[in-house]
């Protein structure tokens, strides 16, 4: 396994890591994961990913359980706050009120007195920003949280928070957007503007929810038990990558990935660890040997030639428009009232 700095901070963390947001009682079961994070474990695996939404709340009290007994200290674990845990009012958002009880319950949930990262999931209209860094910054300062972080910000809103946790005496780390070789947005203003700041990728979706390992055939049936055919994992936003188009596109990644010794798979996640600014990769998995396999593309460096191919394949049919970020946000301050 290889490593990197965080940004510019001094946290080390994997170029590979886990992420455990599609638990859910239709896919992925205590017993899978256990083996999934051991199997993560075992491949030198030490930044673990989740947030307080996934799978109901459920994700983090597994990934809690499966990580007991490891030395805390060798691990790194991210959690997030934002979207709905509960049917009230206040039960989401970036409130002063939010954020200080999840992260007291995330805290429960995984078993930890502190997480490493504590990341904004999104950016909420509806609170004062202001409010929201301070209370990230209480969050830090009382220790249940070593640094913070961000998901799916602009790089204006990510400019903005980034000055207050300055004035606050806290270190905004980490951005986490979805980049892959199909999903090109964060580089056209996100990465440069993060680039500028000190703050590192932790980039999810890497394999465009598993299309990118080239197992869902052109104009095909779509493998038994995969993520197309389940509902409630991802299939809705599997369907922009369902095309035969791209599909036939990603077909062609093969040889170029047999060339260079690789599955589709690690070729798609090292072309993603290639840009600089990306720190680590987060994959999940259905299955351990899928960490395996995966985590092999830690340390792989693909020549300028290889990449050119890879553009040349995939780029005609890459999503690049910088709105589609701000739209991954609540569009209004009145959002909850709704």
């Amino acid at each position: 396994m290889d490593f990197r700095h965080l940004g510019s901070s001094g946290l080390i963390v994997s170029r590979i890591a886990y992420g455990n947001w599609l638990t859910r009682s239709s896919s992925t079961g205590e017993e899978t994961e256990l083996a999934c994070v051991r199997a993560a474990l075992d491949a030198g695996i030490t930044t673990f990913d989740t947030a307080d939404v996934y799978a109901d709340t459920r994700a983090e009290e597994a990934l809690g359980r499966a990580l007991k007994g490891e030395r805390r200290e060798s691990l790194e674990i991210l959690t997030k706050v934002f979207a709905p845990v509960g049917p009230g009012r206040n039960d989401q958002g970036l409130s002063r009120k939010h954020i200080r009880e999840s992260i007291d319950n995330s805290l429960r949930r995984l078993g930890t007195d502190h997480v490493d990262v504590y990341q904004a999931h999104r950016f909420d209209p509806s609170t004062p920003l202001e409010e929201t860094m301070e209370a990230l910054a209480d969050v830090v300062h009382c220790g249940k949280a070593h640094y913070i972080g961000v998901s799916e910000w602009t790089a204006d809103q990510i400019r903005r928070g980034h000055a207050l946790a300055r004035e606050l005496k806290v270190s905004l780390v980490s951005n986490q957007p979805q980049y892959s070789a199909l999903w090109r947005v964060p580089e056209v203003e996100v990465m440069p503007a993060c680039e500028e700041l000190g703050v590192g990728q932790i980039v999810w979706s890497p394999l465009a929810q598993g299309v990118l390992t080239g197992k869902y055939p052109p104009g095909g049936q779509r493998p038994e038990g995969s993520r197309a055919t389940e509902a409630n994992d991802g299939s809705a936003e599997l369907s922009a990558w369902l095309t035969d188009d791209v599909l036939g596109r990603v077909r062609q990644l093969r040889p170029i990935a047999a060339e260079a010794g690789l599955t589709v798979a690690q070729l798609s996640l090292a072309w993603v660890l290639q840009n600089p600014g990306v720190c680590a990769a987060v994959v999940g998995a259905s299955r351990p040997e899928q960490i395996t396999d995966n985590a092999k593309a830690a340390d792989v460096e693909l020549d300028g030639d290889v990449m050119d191919r890879i553009d040349a394949v995939l780029g005609p049919v890459a999503h690049r428009d910088p709105a589609a970020t701000a739209a991954m946000n609540p569009p209004s301050p009145d959002w909850r009232l709704a």
